[in-house]
């Protein structure tokens, strides 16, 4: 098991969206009781519900895609520049909704991330924030997921990982790859066990599904 502090975070390393267009950002996040989502990380997944107005997690059985929350905070005070991670709460918007921005995942696309369904180590409110951290100082539990296994996304729209062996389902199925895939190492040399910014563990996917 290993542990990350803080807020998900996510790298793009090779997605096609930003290119093509597939980038989406006009509806709020709202429950399926139209009350708003309180809190988005980076790294979960929301449905782009056009007919019913909204971003959320909708059913398995709705036919809606998955879409990967990526938002950028807008910083205004130089000293915060490397604010390595954080979360949107609709406390903190004017009208009391998130509009996040969300990136179409396509088959062959890679990123790295460590915003996976979790135990929290300390307090937590699961009924408004589901399976994250309620503050940044807050430590969690991320499940292993070797190179090779496969992740796909919960009911919850949180990944999840579920071993080696390749799920049956029609649903969006990533798998874990290899950190460093384009590059020769030399004989002895160790790839880390994390890409992030402030060399936390993370794991790089690919979806193949």
């Amino acid at each position: 098991m290993a542990t990350r502090k803080g807020y998900g975070q996510v790298e793009r390393q090779h997605m096609a969206a930003p290119h093509t267009g597939q980038v989406y950002g006009q509806l709020p996040a709202l429950n399926a009781d139209g009350t708003p989502i309180a809190q988005l990380e980076n790294g979960q997944f929301l449905k782009y519900d056009i007919a019913n107005g909204k971003a959320g997690i909708g059913t398995a059985s709705d036919g809606k895609e998955w879409f990967l929350v990526y938002n950028e905070e807008k910083l205004y005070d130089e000293r915060r520049q490397n604010h390595k991670d954080f979360a949107m709460l609709a406390s903190d918007m004017s009208d009391g909704k998130i509009f996040p921005r969300l990136l179409k995942t396509n088959v062959g696309d890679i990123f790295t991330t460590n915003t996976f369904r979790t135990a929290s180590t300390t307090s937590n409110d699961t009924t408004t924030y589901g399976n994250t951290v309620s503050g940044p100082d807050d430590v969690i539990t991320i499940p292993d997921i070797a190179a090779g296994d496969y992740v796909v996304i919960n009911d919850e729209g949180w990944l999840e990982g579920v071993g080696s062996t390749l799920p049956e389902t029609t649903g969006i199925i990533f798998q874990a790859v290899p950190h460093f895939t384009q590059m020769n190492l030399p004989q002895g040399v160790t790839a880390p066990a994390y890409t992030l910014p402030d060399r936390q563990f993370a794991v790089k996917l690919q979806r193949i599904q």
